[in-house]
């Protein structure tokens, strides 16, 4: 048992460290793998220390808790596909929501007369903690496809969420001023948790990496909640950096789409458009289909190629097919190169993760603003399920709701093929004018087998 509070600190200290220098590697994919080590590390010193502490009890209950943990955990990383990340974080995001919750609620059961402070703590605990939880279950449910990726809207939809959630604050700060009974906190968390429902059921899929950077940060701060709760330092500390960190790449999402964070999460961004930004068709211009072996001639003799994977490729589960096609067009002596937007796929970072996980090299992963400069000088942009960040409207058209959003330069590369299932709209509900271009022609079809169609095809030609 460790009793010298000294050791105690020094060791939460270690944690501390581990947290933040695991925060920098994980800011380059690089290094990705070796942050999340050194942060699996300062977890394992955290829990070790705080079981060793004096006054620990229950510990049947603990190790059974562990062992729940540990077996979810480890199923979790071995049978979750990769194209499945995003639902895995918008859950684990509401594991700890939920979590905090609870552990305010359990405060304030055994707490007769909560000190003021105390009390605070305990309320923006399970006010934040609460809100996180449900939402993160809706944005696992609308990425799981269980509910529908669009946005689900409702009469007065903004007036109902500002009603119920100033519910849950008035309810917190009767709580505060001293009004007693287990039924205030009850009632809190009952509001705050549908609140969280109504509050991401009108986010549509386009949206769902700020959504699920928002939610990182809401559980961060209800952990920091909880660590005041707790009397907890390290808890604190580590709370504050995942919703300094959460807050931030929302900033950072909302900004690649240039939109207001406000107008992501109240906009209903999303629903299918009649009529307004959908590409125009009235200058004669249509949408050429094409076959694998027209692209695998396109390909071989291209001197340079730039692939733009987005969500289809993920859905697909392509990545891999991906890189070996690009491997067999090295051989050709192809310039093979990837173009990544910010916010493409269904959370931040979503591309970089499948196509590392497909071992493709970093060094040919480009961001939006390094690789945009190149697409003139391309031969074929390759566009893998990638259909609103392509979208030449954002730049063209003022009545098009994504106007403005910075998206990749794929209509000025010489030539640009679109693998596509069907001409549906994105998830920001329009057309995409890029299919009409001149130079453009769409491989209709499912990702995976389009691109081993086109392997197969290349190798033959």
């Amino acid at each position: 048992m460790i009793s010298d509070p000294d050791v105690t600190a020094l060791l939460y200290l270690v944690t501390i460290v581990c947290f933040i220098v695991a925060l920098r590697f994980l800011s380059s994919p690089k290094h990705a793998r070796k942050g999340n080590w050194v942060g699996g590390a300062g977890m394992l010193v955290a829990i070790g220390t705080t079981l060793l502490l004096e006054g620990i009890e229950n510990w049947v209950l603990i190790v059974v808790g562990l062992a729940i943990g540990t077996v979810v955990g480890v199923v979790g990383a071995r049978n979750v596909r990769m194209t499945a990340m995003p639902q895995m974080v918008a859950i684990f995001n509401g594991v700890g929501g939920g979590a905090a919750a609870l552990v305010a609620l359990a405060e304030w059961h055994t707490t007769l007369d909560p000190a003021g402070d105390e009390t605070v703590s305990i309320v923006l605990s399970a006010l934040i903690g609460s809100i996180s939880f449900a939402g993160s279950a809706v944005a696992f449910a609308k990425l799981q496809e269980l509910v529908s990726g669009r946005p689900i809207v409702y009469p007065a939809q903004n007036v109902v969420n500002a009603l119920v959630v100033l519910g849950a604050a008035g309810l917190g700060i009767a709580a505060i001023a001293g009004l007693d009974g287990e039924w205030v906190l009850l009632a809190l968390i009952g509001l705050a948790l549908v609140f969280g429902v109504m509050f991401v059921l009108p986010i549509g899929g386009a949206d769902m990496p700020v959504v699920i950077s928002l939610l990182n940060a809401f559980t961060g701060l209800a952990a920091s909640a909880t660590g005041f709760v707790l009397d907890s330092t390290v808890l604190i500390v580590s709370g504050m950096l995942v919703g300094a960190a959460g807050t931030l790449l929302t900033l950072l999402m909302a900004k690649a789409m240039n939109r207001s964070v406000a107008n992501v999460l109240f906009g209903a961004f999303g629903q299918v458009q009649a009529g307004v930004g959908q590409a125009r068709t009235d200058d004669g211009r249509t949408v050429r289909a094409t076959t694998p072996e027209d692209v695998a001639v396109q390909l071989s003799f291209a001197r340079k190629v730039i692939v733009v994977p987005g969500y289809g490729m993920a859905v697909a589960q392509a990545q891999h097919d991906v890189r070996q096609l690009a491997e067999v067009l090295e051989e050709r002596g192809v310039d093979v190169e990837y173009a990544i937007h910010p916010v493409a796929g269904r959370m931040p970072g979503h591309m970089n993760v499948l196509l590392a996980e497909a071992n493709v090299p970093y060094t040919q992963l480009h961001e939006m603003d390094e690789i945009n400069p190149e697409f003139p000088q391309t031969d074929v942009a390759l566009v893998i399920g990638a259909n609103d960040v392509t979208n030449p409207a954002a730049r063209s058209d003022p009545a098009s709701p994504i106007y403005g959003m910075p998206i990749l330069d794929v209509d000025k590369a010489a030539s640009i093929v679109v693998l596509k299932r069907s001409m549906r709209p994105g998830f920001a509900g329009i057309d995409n004018e890029l299919y009409l271009d001149p130079k453009a022609t769409m491989l209709f079809g499912d990702a995976k087998e389009s691109v081993v169609k086109l392997i197969s095809a290349v190798k033959a030609s």
